[in-house]
C-alpha cells in the first residue's frame, strides 16, 4: 500500500512586500475559526480596519527575517519533508507539504499524493486550537472531498505530549542552556483570545472548567483535554523536568496577542518587563508551540522581544531554535506517522 504523509503549517506570505503581506493577512483573518464574527462585520473589520495598516508593518516585520531562500517558515517545512522522506522510504511513504493559509495549499499538497491508498495529514501544531489546528483539518476534508480522497485521509492529532516531540525540543533547548549563562527560561507560547479556550471546555452542563479558577491548567482531565492552555501548560512541565529545570527557574507566557479582546495570560511581554524587577538579567526563550522558526519566533521574540527586555533592565534575551528539520524531530515525526499508518492499516 502506498502511503502518503501531508505536513501542514499555518501560511506565509510569497514575499515580504506589503501587497503579498496584505493578501496573505486577508485570507488568514478571513477564516471564522480567527475571528468569530458574522462574515459581513468580519469582511469590514479586516478589508478596512486592519490589513490596509497592519500589511505595512508586517512587510517590515517579514522583511527582517525573509531569506535568500524565501520565507522561513516554508523553508523549514521544505527541509523538514526532505528529511522525513528520506526516513521514510523504506516504508513507502511519500511525503507532501501544504501551508492553510498561502501557498502552497493544502489542496495542492492532497492532489500531489492522489495516487496513494492511505494519506495522513500531520497539523504541525503541537496544542490544540481551533484557530489552527481545527480550521486546518476542516480545510483539508473540504479540499479531500473536492479532490475525490476523502475516504482515504485521516489526521494526526495534537503531539503536546509525544515523546519524540519532547526530547527533540529539550535537545535544542539544552543546547542553548548549555554552560548555565542563564538566570531564567520563559516558555513562550502563541496566544489565543480567551473565548477560543472557553469554547473547547467539555465541562458537563451548567459547569465550567477552563479560565474559571487559577489552577484550572495544572493537570489535564476530561474538562480541558482539548484546552490549548493546559495543553500549553502540559508541555511546559514535560519540557522543564527533560531540563531539569527547578520549579522557581521557569514560568510560562503567551505571546502574539491581536485586538483589544482578553487573551489568555500572562502576556509575554509583560513578563519582559516583570522578570528584571525579580533579579532575572539573563532571559532564555522557548518557543514550544511553533514546530518551526517563523516571523513569530524570529522577529517578535529574537529581535523586538530582546529588545524590549534589554529596555525594561535586563542584558541578554536568547531562544532556543524551534524543531525545523532537526534530525530528532523528523525521526520524531516519522514515528508519529508510522505509528498511525499501522494503526490505521
Amino acid at each position: 500500500m502506498k502511503r502518503g504523509l501531508l505536513l501542514v503549517n499555518l501560511g506565509t506570505p510569497q514575499s515580504p512586500r506589503p501587497a503579498d503581506v496584505g493578501r496573505y493577512l486577508r485570507e488568514f483573518l478571513m477564516d471564522e475559526w480567527v475571528l468569530n464574527l458574522p462574515r459581513f462585520a468580519r469582511w469590514v473589520l479586516v478589508n478596512v480596519l486592519i490589513v490596509p495598516r497592519r500589511k505595512y508593518a508586517s512587510a517590515e516585520a517579514y522583511e527582517k527575517v525573509w531569506t535568500e531562500r524565501g520565507s522561513p517558515l516554508l523553508v523549514n517545512l521544505r527541509d523538514l519533508q526532505a528529511e522525513v522522506t528520506r526516513l521514510g522510504a523504506g516504508l513507502g511513504m511519500q511525503v507532501a507539504v501544504g501551508m492553510r493559509y498561502g501557498q502552497p495549499s493544502i489542496r495542492a499538497g492532497l492532489a500531489e499524493l492522489s495516487d496513494c491508498q492511505d494519506i495522513l495529514v500531520m497539523p504541525l501544531y503541537p496544542q490544540y486550537a481551533e484557530s489552527s489546528m481545527r480550521s486546518s483539518v476542516e480545510e483539508a476534508e473540504r479540499q479531500a472531498v473536492a479532490l475525490g480522497l476523502s475516504g482515504k485521509v485521516r489526521f494526526v492529532p495534537a503531539f503536546y505530549d509525544d515523546p519524540g516531540f519532547l526530547d527533540a525540543f529539550a535537545e535544542s533547548a539544552r543546547e542553548r542552556l548549555a554552560g548555565g549563562d542563564f538566570d531564567h527560561v520563559l516558555f513562550s507560547f502563541h496566544g489565543l483570545p480567551e473565548s477560543h479556550v472557553r469554547a473547547t471546555d467539555r465541562s458537563p452542563p451548567g459547569a465550567r472548567h477552563c479560565l474559571a479558577t487559577p489552577d484550572c491548567c495544572e493537570r489535564i482531565c476530561d474538562a480541558n483535554r482539548d484546552c490549548y492552555r493546559a495543553q500549553s501548560f502540559s508541555t511546559a512541565r514535560a519540557l522543564a523536568a527533560r531540563l531539569g529545570l527547578s520549579p522557581g527557574a521557569w514560568s510560562v507566557s503567551f505571546q502574539s496577542r491581536l485586538g483589544r479582546q482578553p487573551w489568555i495570560k500572562p502576556y509575554t511581554d509583560f513578563v519582559y518587563r516583570e522578570l528584571p524587577l525579580k533579579g532575572v538579567r539573563r532571559l532564555v526563550v522557548v518557543c514550544p508551540s511553533f514546530a518551526a522558526d517563523c516571523l513569530e519566533t524570529l522577529e517578535e521574540i529574537r529581535i523586538r522581544g530582546s529588545a524590549d527586555f534589554r529596555a525594561a533592565g535586563g542584558e541578554s534575551l536568547v531562544t532556543a531554535d524551534c524543531l525545523n528539520a532537526r534530525p530528532t524531530w523528523a525521526r520524531a515525526v516519522a514515528a508519529i506517522a508510522s505509528r498511525h499508518f499501522e494503526r490505521g492499516a
